[in-house]
């Protein structure tokens, strides 16, 4: 063996003996909780919290107000903050089990699917573009983000929602809706710029696949073993192509056309196929029967019955006179009809036939123009001997999508749950989302972490149930107030000494404003819109395509609906830290900038909402006074009442502006839209609903 060689299968020995002792491939056993702690909860996430806590020296904090968690956990579990008459109910309801009910609650209707498919998006890379610098139009991927949205919605067990994503389309009599399911890994970009390798791109789309599949579900970097046997983690360049070998059967290969597509018709649209068909097929019968008899006898059998079809077909050169002229008529504006409800064609993968079925091969040094030694589909030996009952190795996409979430493999669960976690309290136990190995950072609470595994794994890897049980902890519940004790012993709240507070998403920021002001469209699925942006934002050099800011509804949709184009996504969005989608985006960041305050401020997108607000304090004002209209935007913004301070500046502050904007109307005017009825008025108004919304406490879920 050369002695480059021998060195590199010496380290990758010792890293697979230390993988066994690595804490994230440890078999999955439920840990025993302490004992509780006194005063602090009676559920196990409780039981383990307190213990570190205990350990630490440091006491919990105490719960946080009832509004505050509501709005908390509305924000959280649906991505919106609650109604007025939600947040009076619950504080009216003084049962013991008053935040199970308000938990179910949030979570039973559309929007709760609404906010967890926005959360698996950014894994997705989900985009209306092919990507790359030409970067042409996918205007019919929104209805896989639709299956998306039905499947959390519906409460599909995330199991089922793994293996339907990445192999819906072998699963034994799969149905359209397992094929669509497939689009996830169609998210990859294609290259349609002229004079580029198909193979190439295509081979860098199942590279793709490999490593989104295993940072997702298994929190690993294995794309780091594409070009060499990995650094520090068990894995060898031999063993990132044998799983890159269950990828590379796919029919999909780069085109501009994205083929494979699938033909994916809504419930509405299936609905509707369904009556035009029954009526075509009570129509056919009559058609047939008065074109023989229009017929002269010397046509025999020109029109003899045939199998029932969906389409009617007729000889437009024959002549029919007047009963079945009509029916013609009826019959082809159905047969129009009909191909409008066809649906939207989707992008999916589909396996190549046995006769077209692709070697894998090693590429050396990661270049798919030098072949190596071929492989057969296989798993890296660190995670098949997880298996330990003799139990086969999966040999196709299927196999392998099940052996993901199969009881033997301790991985996927810890990084599910943790990535929960992660959406609930701004970082996960294991804050290196995407890093379980020997690089990323160990978990804080080791043990409660492979509790909430099993509970994920054990439950039926039920969202909602997980989801529940933690929102309805103590230590979820804890009031966020930072003491000195916290910034000195515990200031990133790693010990959970605290509630969460961190800033809202993008997208989350801009549903709760339009929530607030009354103007969030309750549509859910469909196309992409395009909300407001400034002008010159999507100029493309290879595209005719423009933005065209939606109107009416449309333009008040939720955030998740947006259209994402890769190479100039919402600009609103990305001040706020969304990514472009080129790749899996598994952790985004959180920056604090005046560029946010601007937009805050200035954006079409929070500037309507202000004034939507505004004309609803203002109602309120006119019937009972200032203080009333700066209590209705308090209540609809923070979930609670100014303080009497508050209530003092802001009351000086709206006359202030009241005598400003009397004195200059044309500012006025420029404030609220231009012939606007009562725009002096109004705002003031405006400026006071601009600033709370503004606030630190609005666009921070604390």
């Amino acid at each position: 063996m050369k002695p480059r060689l021998a060195i590199a299968a010496a380290c990758l020995l010792v890293a697979a003996a230390g993988a066994q002792q690595h804490w994230a491939y440890r078999p999955l056993l439920r840990p025993t909780p302490p004992a509780a702690a006194s005063g602090f909860g009676d559920g196990p996430i409780d039981a383990f919290v307190a213990a570190k806590l205990a350990a630490a020296g440091l006491p919990p904090s105490p719960p946080a107000d009832r509004a505050v968690w509501l709005r908390r956990a509305a924000l959280d579990l649906r991505g919106l903050p609650p109604t007025p008459d939600e947040l009076a109910a619950f504080l009216a309801d003084d049962g013991p089990d008053a935040k199970a009910r308000a938990a179910d609650a949030l979570m039973a209707g559309p929007a709760f699917g609404e906010r967890w498919a926005q959360w698996w998006l950014d894994l997705a890379r989900y985009a209306d573009s092919q990507g790359y610098e030409k970067d042409d139009l996918r205007p019919t991927m929104w209805r896989w983000r639709e299956w998306v949205i039905d499947a959390f919605a519906a409460g599909m067990p995330l199991d089922q929602f793994t293996v339907e994503q990445l192999a819906g389309d072998l699963l034994p009599g799969a149905g359209d809706e397992q094929r669509l399911a497939t689009a996830f890994h169609r998210q990859t970009m294609t290259n349609t710029e002229g004079g580029t390798d198909d193979e190439e791109f295509r081979v860098a789309a199942v590279v793709d696949r490999v490593d989104t599949t295993m940072q997702v579900w298994m929190g690993s970097t294995l794309g780091c073993a594409q070009c060499h046997d990995h650094k520090y983690d068990p894995f060898s360049q031999r063993e990132f192509f044998q799983l890159y070998a269950y990828f590379d059967q796919t029919e999909d290969r780069d085109r501009g056309d994205d083929e494979p597509k699938l033909l994916a018709p809504t419930a509405a649209q299936r609905a509707a196929s369904a009556r035009i068909a029954a009526e075509l097929a009570t129509l056919r019968p009559q058609l047939v029967a008065e074109r023989r008899l229009a017929l002269p006898a010397t046509a025999p059998g020109v029109f003899a019955p045939e199998p029932a079809v969906v389409a009617v077909r007729d000889d437009g050169d024959v002549p029919l006179a007047p009963a079945l002229a009509a029916l013609r008529v009826r019959a082809r504006a159905l047969d129009a009809e009909l191909a409008g409800w066809r649906g939207p064609a989707v992008p999916v993968l589909r396996e190549l036939p046995p006769d077209r079925r692709r070697t894998t091969r090693i590429h050396r040094r990661g270049s798919f123009l030098d072949p190596g030694d071929a492989v057969q589909p296989a798993l890296p030996a660190v995670f098949a001997a997880w298996g330990g009952d003799g139990a086969p190795a999966p040999t196709d996409r299927l196999g392998f999508a099940r052996w993901l979430v199969s009881p033997n493999n301790p991985l996927t669960p810890r990084v599910l749950a943790n990535r929960i976690w992660s959406e609930l309290f701004g970082q996960g136990l294991v804050t290196t989302l995407e890093d379980f190995g020997v690089q990323g950072e160990p978990p804080s609470h080791p043990e409660l972490l492979d509790w909430l595994a099993c509970e994920l794994r054990d439950g039926g890897w039920s969202l909602r149930a997980f989801l529940k049980q933690i929102v309805l902890s103590a230590t979820y519940g804890q009031s966020s107030a930072q003491s000195a004790a916290h910034r000195e012993h515990d200031p990133y709240n790693r010990l959970l000494a605290r509630g969460a507070a961190f800033r809202l998403s993008a997208e989350t920021l801009r549903d709760q404003a339009l929530a607030v002001a009354g103007l969030l469209a309750p549509t859910v699925g469909g196309p992409s819109v395009m909300p407001p942006q400034p002008d010159g934002v999507w100029l493309q050099m290879y595209s005719g395509a423009h933005w065209h800011a939606a109107q009416g509804p449309d333009r008040y949709r939720r955030a998740l609906y947006t259209f994402w184009r890769r190479t100039s996504p919402h600009p609103a969005m990305m001040v706020f830290d969304a990514q472009s989608r080129e790749a899996c985006v598994l952790r985004r960041a959180r920056t604090n900038t005046p560029l946010q305050a601007l937009v805050l401020w200035n954006d079409p997108q929070f500037r309507e909402p202000a004034v939507a607000l505004a004309a609803l304090a203002h109602t309120a004002a006119a019937a009972e006074g200032d203080y009333a209209g700066i209590a209705l935007l308090w209540r609809r913004c923070l979930c609670r009442r100014p303080s009497e301070g508050e209530g003092a500046r802001l009351l000086e502050l709206l006359a202030d502006e009241r005598a400003h904007l009397q004195a200059v109307p044309q500012q006025a005017e420029a404030l609220v839209g231009a012939g606007r009825e009562g725009a002096v008025a109004l705002a003031p108004w405006t400026v006071l609903a601009s600033v709370v919304m503004a606030l630190d406490e609005f666009v921070t879920r604390r």
